[in-house]
């Protein structure tokens, strides 16, 4: 695979961007692309190692078959990359841009250099692919006359939809919010993932057969029992979209809002056409705490500084990452290391020093006369007693992870009906399958996909067991 010393003569490279000083005042994508002939480098560093654990359980759950199309964009042949590239990721778009690539942890080069540049050449096949036309509706020859619904447009939803749809199954899906997309609509912000690219997909599934139902919750605005009666079978991809909350004093405060809240409040305005720092919950001069660390909280930060905020601050429970991989996290298990993340860069720029404060937990949040938050208060993570510490807020945002699925999928939850056995996606009610956040619990966009293609396939199987009656019953 790729060019036998490719890995010797070449470094790797990944795209660069647009300064943090200037982008933070754009809601656009800010980063730019490789050229060719330096893409095609990275595809060169592939190094043939014999056990590519990149594409391995350790590196993508997709089974992405990285060294083909590696080799293949090294050779030049793009649109056979993207080929090789959609035979196992539906929406290679959106995990070369949002996915942590736990690929490149497990990237075999990755142990004494650093490793192939695999989700910047994902991006930009899926771009390539689209750019040149050759991303195309896939539509069965023939239908199967089965009916599936679907509960939930995220990544897993979509991914088993497209999947169910080009078998010649009729698929519904149903969606509470206004728009298709879930978490990858409201959940992400419009500079780490353009909503054009979402809406795209999306006609594409439409295009192959999909039908979309928005605004409309199910088992609110139509019962459970009725999508049963007129369906073949349901999955419910619903996510784990419960929030992790923090009962402390003052919890009750007004000002204080999760972040799922907040960072839907600025895209919805931006995409109906308003300015994000004019929505409803803005930080536009507002002192900020952002709880919690990881991928939303780094997005809370990003926005908050586009809105304008006075200060932004996040609080880490835990101690600083290590610079490198630590010996109780050996190769190729993903490490956790100090990383500086787009939004960190950004609040750096904008007030001069990384937001982040670690070993913190807070305490408790003071109020004023009119019970806002005015205050937060911490302490060293880990310690019962000691000295506290005053931080100024204005607006106080949550984003310490979710744990776990609201409303039908509460069905499929340990105490509700379970799964028949440990990998499967049917539950105890025959037709009845679960997938994504909402059967593994939260994860990553590319779990999410891997969920939906699984779940897809055990509802193709288990329809050519099952009489078409138009119900959940097996024969």
């Amino acid at each position: 695979m790729g060019k036998p010393t490719g890995f010797k003569e070449f470094e790797r490279q990944t795209p660069s961007t647009q300064p943090a000083s200037g982008r933070i005042r754009s809601w656009g994508e800010f980063s730019i692309p490789l050229p060719v002939v330096d893409l095609q480098q990275q595809g060169a560093r592939c190094m043939d190692c014999g056990l590519p654990f990149c594409q391995s359980d350790t590196g993508c759950p997709l089974g992405n078959r990285i060294p083909e199309w590696n080799h293949l964009v090294y050779e030049g042949n793009w649109r056979e990359a993207l080929e090789h590239l959609h035979d196992t990721n539906n929406f290679p778009e959106f995990t070369g841009r949002v996915c942590p690539a736990p690929c490149e942890s497990a990237c075999v080069l990755g142990i004494h250099a650093p490793p192939v540049a695999i989700k910047t050449i994902e991006q930009d096949l899926a771009d390539r692919g689209f750019d040149e036309g050759w991303v195309l509706p896939q539509p069965a020859l023939r239908p199967t006359g089965r009916e599936v619904i679907v509960v939930g447009s995220g990544p897993a939803g979509l991914a088993a939809a497209q999947q169910l749809v080009r078998l010649g199954h009729g698929v519904t899906v149903y969606e509470r919010s206004d728009r298709i997309g879930g978490l990858l609509m409201y959940g992400i912000p419009n500079m780490k993932l353009d909503k054009t690219l979402v809406t795209r997909r999306i006609e594409q599934l439409r295009a192959e057969g999909v039908q979309f139902r928005t605004g409309v919750e199910v088992g609110v605005d139509v019962e459970f029992e009725e999508l049963r009666a007129g369906a073949d079978a349901v999955l419910l991809a619903t996510g784990a979209t419960v929030p992790r909350d923090l009962a402390i004093p003052g919890r009750s405060l007004k000002g204080i809002h999760f972040a799922m809240d907040y960072l839907t409040a600025a895209t919805r305005t931006l995409l109906d056409g308003g300015d994000p720092v004019e929505a409803h919950l803005s930080a536009r001069g507002r002192h900020v705490i952002v709880i919690g660390g990881g991928d939303t909280g780094t997005d809370c930060i990003a926005t908050a500084v586009r809105q304008g905020a006075a200060s932004v601050t996040n609080f880490e429970i835990r101690s600083r990452p290590p610079e490198h991989r630590s010996g109780a996290e050996p190769w190729p298990e993903t490490p956790w290391l100090f990383q500086v993340d787009y939004g960190h860069e950004e609040a750096a720029a904008a007030f001069g020093d990384d937001p982040r404060r670690y070993s913190l937990a807070a305490r408790a949040f003071e109020g004023d006369e009119v019970g806002r938050v005015v205050e937060v208060v911490t302490q060293v993570a880990g310690v019962a007693e000691g000295a506290t510490q005053r931080w100024r807020a204005d607006l106080v945002l949550l984003a310490m992870g979710f744990t776990g699925p609201e409303g039908l999928a509460d069905e499929v939850r340990p105490g509700g009906a379970p799964r028949t056995g440990a990998g499967r996606f049917e539950t105890s009610t025959p037709g009845l399958f679960v997938a994504g956040d909402a059967r593994r619990g939260q994860s990553l966009v590319v779990w999410a996909i891997e969920e939906g293609r699984g779940a897809a396939a055990a509802i193709h199987e288990w329809l050519g067991s099952a009489r078409p009656t138009g119900d959940l019953r097996r024969p």
